[in-house]
C-alpha cells in the first residue's frame, strides 16, 4: 500500500493507494506521523498526485465530482450504502432513511449510519451529506465540525 499525506484547509489527509485505485481518504488530527506500520510506503505516486489535486480543487470550490478509480473494503451491505451516497449530488443532502429506503431496507437506517460511518474515503465518497430526519448534522466519523464545513463548502 502507498499513502501520500497532504495538507488541506482542514489540515493534514492521508491518502491510500493499492492496486492502482485509491482505497482511503482520512483525516489526520495529529498531522502526519513520523512512522507508517509495514507494508505501507510513503510515497507520492501519479494516481496519489491526481487525487491531492481533485481534492484542492474540490476545497478551492471548482470540483463538484471525483474523478478517480476506487476500491475499498467493506461488506455487500456496506459497498451498496457507498455506493448510494456516490449519487448524492454536490451540495445535496439525503437522510438516513432515505438511503435505506433507496436500498430497499426502509428499517435499515441505523445500519447505513454503521455503514456511513466506516467509509473508508471521505470526502469522496460523500458520506458528510448524509444528515438525520429532523435535518440535523449527526454522527461524522471525522467530526461535526468538519462535516459541516463541507457542507457549508457545497452550498455556494
Amino acid at each position: 500500500m502507498n499513502v501520500w499525506y497532504i495538507n488541506s484547509i482542514l489540515g493534514a489527509i492521508c491518502l491510500e493507494e493499492e492496486n492502482d485505485a485509491l482505497c482511503g481518504v482520512h483525516f489526520c488530527p495529529d498531522g502526519a506521523p513520523e512512522l507508517e506500520p509495514l507494508p505501507r510506503r510513503v510515497v507520492e505516486t501519479p494516481l496519489l498526485q491526481e487525487a491531492e489535486e481533485q481534492l484542492n480543487e474540490y476545497f478551492a470550490g471548482v470540483r463538484r465530482e471525483f474523478d478517480l478509480p476506487l476500491t475499498a473494503k467493506g461488506t455487500a451491505f456496506q459497498q451498496a450504502v457507498w455506493a448510494q451516497l456516490r449519487k448524492i449530488p454536490y451540495g445535496e443532502v439525503r437522510t438516513y432513511g432515505q438511503l435505506a429506503a433507496a436500498l430497499g431496507k426502509p428499517k435499515a437506517s441505523r445500519a447505513v449510519g454503521s455503514a456511513c460511518h466506516r467509509n473508508p474515503l471521505c470526502i469522496v465518497v460523500p458520506c458528510h451529506r448524509v444528515i438525520g430526519a429532523d435535518g440535523s448534522l449527526t454522527g461524522y466519523a471525522e467530526g461535526l465540525e468538519i462535516k459541516e464545513y463541507l457542507l457549508e463548502l457545497e452550498r455556494f
